[in-house]
């Protein structure tokens, strides 16, 4: 047999050959699977954390408060706003309710506004007509032929000054009776009436004062009529008067004031003994103050001191 050739000898065996493949596709196959597994792996680190880091990790600082303070903001939004919403479903289905409501309110409104501007306005007019009134009846008094500076008005006697104020006054009290002023005015009608004769008229006048609501303004009127029946000889209806003023004093009128015209009544009848009784309770129960002294000074002219001028 001669030598072989060189690339002449008998071909790779076949078994060997298939091994080979075998072996290369199997390391492709696994090197593939690892490549896989890691990019999932590395997948799944990135996407979705761990849950544990998610619970354990801590909340950045002023994230829940703001988290709270966002929910509680919204829950207020909400029932502001369902409230609001039911609140016009409400006017919507009672809208004919609503309209009369809003109508009688606004009607009431304007009442109560207009009646309070008119009130204001009468409440002015009739200061303004007491004040005249009052002016005139503090115009001084000048005798016939007694020198007055010029433009000075006067009146010659109290009778005529009376009467031209009576006039004014009982004006005032009958177009403004339900003012404060009116009431006023009508009181000083009575006092007017006395200083002008017209005693009748004073009576009545004075009578519709004292039954009026007002007590202070009430007890003054009592009190002028108390004098006025002393002067018309009515001892009787003066005395109860002057009592029921001592068990109902007010500021205008206290009980020491209606007692002591009591006392001097009594010493103008000519009943000293009754007047004295009156004079010592009043100087024990006050006296340091005017009564007591003006009630002192009646008990001993000589001794008491001098009651000082108010």
């Amino acid at each position: 047999m001669g030598k072989e050739k060189p690339g002449s000898g008998p071909p790779f065996p076949a078994k060997r050959l298939e091994i080979h493949k075998k072996w290369r596709r199997s390391r492709q196959t696994a090197a593939t699977a690892i490549a896989t597994d890691r990019l999932k792996a590395l997948r799944r680190a990135f996407a979705q954390p761990d849950l544990s880091e998610r619970i354990d990790r801590p909340e950045p600082k002023g994230r829940a408060n703001t988290v709270d303070q966002q929910t509680k903001q919204a829950l207020k939004h909400d029932q502001f706003i369902d409230t609001t919403q039911h609140g016009l479903e409400w006017a919507s289905e009672n809208r004919h309710v609503v309209i009369v409501a809003s109508s009688i309110l606004v009607a009431l409104l304007v009442l109560v506004i207009g009646g309070f501007v008119v009130y204001n306005n009468r409440s002015n007019a009739a200061s303004v007509a007491f004040g005249s009134a009052m002016q005139e009846y503090q115009t001084p008094l000048a005798a016939p032929g007694q020198p007055v500076p010029p433009g000075v008005k006067t009146f010659p006697s109290v009778a005529e000054r009376a009467k031209a104020a009576n006039q004014l006054f009982m004006a005032a009290a009958d177009k403004y009776s339900m003012m404060p002023d009116g009431k006023t005015a009508r009181y000083f009608g009575g006092l007017t009436y006395i200083e002008a004769g017209d005693n009748a008229a004073a009576e009545s006048t004075l009578k519709q004062v004292a039954s009026g609501w007002n007590s202070e303004l009430a007890s003054l009127a009592k009190l002028s009529l108390a004098n006025l029946y002393r002067q018309t000889s009515r001892d009787s209806q003066a005395i109860a008067l002057f009592n029921e003023l001592t068990a109902k004093p007010t500021t205008s009128v206290p009980a020491g004031l209606a007692q002591l015209q009591l006392a001097e009544m009594y010493e103008a009848q000519g009943k000293p003994e009754e007047a004295k009784k009156i004079y010592a309770k009043l100087k024990d129960k006050d006296d340091k103050g005017t009564v007591g002294m003006i009630a002192a000074q009646k008990l001993n002219p000589a001794a008491a001191p001098a009651v000082p001028q108010q």
